[in-house]
C-alpha cells in the first residue's frame, strides 16, 4: 500500500529513504528526491532537498499512505512549483537581455547610418584680423583692453 501510494511522486522522482529510529519510540524519516530515469525536467536544488519527518512509526505510515495528498507529496510538489516558477524567471531574464541586446544593436546600427547618410559639419571658418586696430601704437602691444 505504501509503494502503490508514492507512485505519483514515483513518475517524477527517484526517492531514496533513510530511517532511523530514536530510543523514544519515534523514527526519523529521511526522504531524498531524486530526478527519476527518463524524468522530462532537471531539478533545481530546492527540489533535491533532503526532506525528514520525525514522528511516531504510525503517524509516519499514516501521511505517507496519503501519496500525493500527504504532506510529503504536496512539499514535493510545492518545490516543483517553485522550481518552475525560478526556471521561469531565469527564462524571462534571459529573453529580456537577448531583447535589450538585439535593440541596442539596432539603435547603433540605425545611429551609424544617419552618420553615414549625413555630411560631415565643417567646423565655422574663423576671420582673423590682420590689421592693428585704428589706435595701436607700434612701440607698444595691442591690448583687449
Amino acid at each position: 500500500m505504501l509503494i502503490s501510494n508514492l507512485l505519483p511522486l514515483l513518475a517524477n522522482y527517484s526517492l531514496g529513504f533513510d530511517l532511523v529510529a530514536s530510543p523514544d519510540d519515534t523514527v526519523t524519516l529521511t526522504v531524498i528526491p531524486r530526478k527519476a530515469v527518463g524524468a522530462k525536467h532537471s531539478l533545481e536544488s530546492g527540489e533535491t532537498r533532503p526532506i525528514s519527518i520525525t514522528a511516531t512509526a504510525a503517524e509516519i505510515d499514516a501521511e505517507l499512505g496519503r501519496g500525493a495528498d500527504g504532506a510529503l507529496g504536496q512539499l514535493i510538489a510545492t518545490r516543483k512549483t517553485l522550481a518552475d516558477q525560478i526556471a521561469d524567471q531565469r527564462q524571462a531574464a534571459e529573453d529580456a537581455r537577448v531583447a535589450a541586446a538585439e535593440a541596442a544593436k539596432a539603435k547603433a546600427a540605425t545611429k551609424a547610418a544617419t552618420a553615414k547618410s549625413t555630411p560631415p559639419a565643417s567646423p565655422p571658418k574663423l576671420q582673423h584680423s590682420v590689421t592693428p586696430p585704428v589706435d595701436a601704437k607700434p612701440d607698444q602691444p595691442a591690448t583687449l583692453f
